[in-house]
């Protein structure tokens, strides 16, 4: 048997900005329909960020469960961070998590609607 992942699945109460972050994140192309935008890159499933008028953010890692929680890894992290905070993520973690004189390590954050993510150094 043979499983291939081809998209995942995030909820939001608003679908543009968290849509928009993820495409300036991630980049390539967006397709935007009523209930749910698709966000394609090179490499990656397919993104759809879907209507949810009940979502909730979650409040970890000082409260309720992450859900789920998405690593990227980048070949340049001072410049993910930098696309990442400008496109309205929110570091959940501490910047000295990160060797501050070569970038590398992890870095963990909350896009707009609150769902966690890490960019780590290749």
């Amino acid at each position: 048997m043979t499983v291939t992942l081809t998209s995942v699945i995030i909820d939001a109460a608003e679908v543009e900005p968290e849509s928009a972050f993820w495409h300036r994140l991630l980049g390539d192309s967006i397709t935007r329909m009523p209930s749910h935008h698709f966000i394609r890159a090179a490499g990656l499933p397919v993104l759809v960020i879907q209507s949810a008028p009940g979502h909730v953010a979650p409040n970890w890692p000082d409260g309720t469960s992450q859900q789920m929680h998405l690593d990227f890894t980048v070949d340049d992290l001072a410049t993910a961070d930098r696309t990442a905070t400008e496109a309205g993520a929110t570091r959940l973690r501490p910047v000295d998590e990160v060797h501050p004189e070569t970038w590398t390590g992890s870095r963990v954050y909350a896009s707009p609607a609150g769902h966690p993510f890490c960019l780590r150094s290749a």
